[in-house]
């Protein structure tokens, strides 16, 4: 019984320290790609600790960003914007396609930042080169989804792997 108590109390200690600092263990983002071949579109959402997007922002720019509660939202959504699109691109069949920013919102405790590709019916390959939070951490790992026509494929890349040609 006294052990198992034991056990318990090492848990709560753990997981209160890491919360105590603000401490997470990875540090991942995922970005998300869907063809939607009715709206001839391709959507895009890209998820980041909010955190680490924040400090990545501080860096790039040299300024405080607060992505929760800004004073000037129209500044932030350029700069998030900026950033994203620095370190995401994306070509359909060979072509480089221009992400069109829709907005960020938070999601617990993520940004989730919305981009589109119009104009795209059908896809046959898609190649993705994703370096965001590349020069914040070296441990930084993208994950990419990839869904057209139904079929989802999904890819991780470890700093300093950057890239990805899904074909379908």
């Amino acid at each position: 019984m006294i052990k198992n108590l034991f056990k318990w109390f090492l848990v709560f200690a753990a997981c209160f320290t890491f919360s105590a600092f603000e401490v997470h263990p990875i540090y991942v983002s995922v970005t998300e790609i869907n063809h939607n071949a009715k709206a001839k579109t391709l959507e895009v959402s890209c998820k980041i600790f909010t955190d680490d997007f924040e400090t990545a922002l501080r860096n790039a720019y040299h300024l405080h960003i607060d992505l929760l509660s800004p004073k000037d939202k129209q500044a932030i959504n350029k700069l998030v914007s900026d950033y994203v699109q620095k370190h995401l691109q994306i070509r359909a069949d060979g072509h480089l396609v221009t992400l069109k920013y829709l907005g960020y919102e938070q999601i617990e405790e993520g940004i989730y930042s919305y981009f589109q590709v119009d104009g795209i019916s059908s896809v046959k390959s898609i190649t993705v080169t994703d370096n965001l939070l590349y020069e914040y951490q070296q441990q930084q790992i993208n994950l990419v989804h990839i869904t057209v026509n139904g079929k989802r494929k999904s890819t991780k890349l470890n700093n300093p792997e950057q890239q990805v040609t899904e074909t379908f």
